[in-house]
């Protein structure tokens, strides 16, 4: 790939229990951008960032992520490219009978972190960094949706990933906790990180317009200028 290229989708279709859901997919992302991926539900959002943590198979086509070949992985680096990665759910998806601690602990032993102090220091910089000082202790359901979610994106960041990859991340959030979400990952963005934001949350761009890839009868629309921008939001 070339140097600032992060991501490379070419010719792919994008498979769902062996159906055919995205089509001739052709696009590349950037080490930095910030890019909307939108569609209704059952579009193939979820599918095609499935397929780009290689947790969905390509049906066919090239597809390269943070320099690992995704269409046809090698079993043995997929853990290597997860690590590059930070990986978002609507639903959380934390450990109901673990703390807060214990949550971001387990994913760092998985992913090979071993030194304790250096494992209780990254987790208390990276709380910090999402606003939860101090409750490294709490449990899940100690906490409100939204700082669920900041604990969830927490997790995300522990190994320093070149991409973060979000699922409809304030799907269960309500419109001000979601606003507050949004510049969290615009924060993030600001440090370099990549950042793939599947939404329906279609206010979002015009808060914070940037690219966008838009999932529509099985195929993605690339929309990059302002002026399509503007007139895609409003018809939307």
């Amino acid at each position: 790939m070339e140097a600032d290229i992060i991501i490379s989708v070419n010719d792919t279709v994008v498979m769902q229990n062996q159906t055919p859901i995205l089509e001739d997919l052709n696009f590349k992302i950037r080490n930095g951008e910030f890019v909307y991926l939108i569609g209704k539900t059952g579009s193939g959002k979820s599918s095609l960032l499935r397929t780009l943590y290689a947790d969905l198979e390509a049906g066919k086509g090239k597809i390269q992520v943070a320099g690992f070949q995704v269409d046809s992985p090698n079993q043995k680096d997929i853990p290597f490219l997860r690590r590059k990665l930070g990986i978002i759910f609507q639903d959380f998806e934390l450990f109901t009978d673990r703390s807060v601690e214990q949550n971001l602990y387990f994913v760092m032993k998985a992913t090979g972190w071993n030194d304790k102090t250096l494992m209780k220091n990254r987790i208390a910089e990276v709380l910090g960094n999402v606003g939860l000082d101090g409750i490294q202790k709490k449990m899940p359901h100690q906490l409100s949706g939204g700082e669920q979610q900041r604990v969830a994106i927490a997790r995300a960041l522990v190994n320093h990933p070149l991409i973060v990859l979000a699922d409809e991340p304030t799907g269960n959030l309500d419109p001000t906790v979601a606003d507050e979400i949004l510049d969290l990952f615009i924060e993030i963005n600001k440090t370099g990180t990549a950042v793939i934001m599947a939404t329906h949350h279609h206010s979002f761009l015009r808060r914070f317009p940037s690219r966008v890839l838009y999932c529509d009868n099985g195929k993605i629309r690339d929309v990059q200028k302002d002026m399509v921008l503007r007139k895609f939001v409003n018809e939307n």
